[in-house]
């Protein structure tokens, strides 16, 4: 991804759009492979999230932007888009939607106890919101992203164990369509929460919300946040799911199927990877990192 330059004028020009003015500063942040982000502040201190998207259309970051006013409505803490003087969550500039956001202070979370308790709570809480009906039923790193690897295979005669892999654990999702559904993340990483004091302050990038299995979103969690050097760390699992059975209790069929879910998770990850770091932007330093996610499969998992 070619991430776009922004000089403080253009940003100037564009928050005037939304009623800003008097900025002062602008800092590329950290994180996001799709977009382009700054943190912009103002002369009265107030600070925004300039977010450029790079990679996807604005009929697709429109979806999304009113997706995540509509958890924000719900009670979900995350940053509500602000709204140009068009009324619009958008400003089309050089072809790729630009958009604003408030800036939220903090760090990103922890794997302390009581921050992945309360970050347990919240995915909760946002289970348990009933699904709008424009939400779409299709998990972007999931069954579609598969076979868009396994054609890209057959198409190249370019098989290799990690490909046949997912070959074979396309039958995985057959046995898990009977599972609770509902608003997901799908990408709950310590890159996309912000925290507090030891608790979860803010829920960002719901890129990949879609109406799916909620037990595949809670050890999507897991996967994000619970291992280090490699391992599975127990007590991470525990504060995880202690936080989320607060509010929502899992079936048994959802117990069960957690093992399932949690190979079907980490292989989503690793597919995504592989597609971005070997297919579509080869030859850089993260080429192997879906190596991370294979070399967990046989683990012993705390579940």
């Amino acid at each position: 991804m070619a991430y776009t330059e922004v000089t403080l004028e253009e940003a100037s020009e564009v928050i005037k759009k939304a009623g800003f003015k008097n900025l002062l500063s602008i800092e590329k942040l950290d994180g996001g492979w799709a977009n382009s982000n700054y943190k912009l502040i103002l002369k009265d201190q107030t600070k925004l999230v300039l977010k450029i998207w790079n990679e996807q259309s604005q009929d697709e970051v429109n979806y999304l932007l009113k997706m995540t006013s509509f958890l924000a409505n719900s009670g979900i803490p995350t940053p509500k888009p602000i709204k140009f003087d068009n009324e619009d969550f958008i400003l089309m500039k050089d072809e790729l939607p630009w958009t604003i956001l408030p800036f939220i202070d903090g760090n990103w979370l922890g794997c302390d106890y009581d921050s992945l308790f309360s970050l347990g709570v919240i995915q909760a809480k946002m289970h348990l919101i009933e699904p709008p009906n424009n939400l779409k039923s299709d998990f972007s790193m999931g069954r579609k992203l598969f076979e868009k690897l396994l054609r890209f295979a057959d198409e190249n005669n370019d098989w290799n164990d990690f490909l046949l892999e997912i070959k074979s654990s396309k039958s995985l999702f057959l046995g898990l369509e009977e599972l609770p559904r509902g608003i997901i993340h799908g990408d709950l990483f310590p890159d996309n929460v912000i925290g507090y004091n030891n608790q979860a302050i803010s829920i960002l990038d719901f890129e990949e919300v879609c109406n799916d299995i909620l037990a595949f979103d809670l050890v999507m969690t897991f996967v994000g946040f619970g291992w280090e050097n490699g391992k599975p760390v127990t007590d991470r699992w525990n504060a995880i799911l202690n936080g989320y059975q607060s509010i929502r209790k899992l079936s048994k069929e959802e117990i069960s199927a957690l093992p399932d879910l949690h190979k079907l998770a980490t292989l989503c990850i690793a597919a995504w990877r592989y597609w971005q770091f070997k297919i579509n932007m080869p030859n850089t330093e993260h080429e192997d990192r879906y190596l991370e996610m294979t070399s967990r499969l046989n683990k012993v998992l705390p579940f």
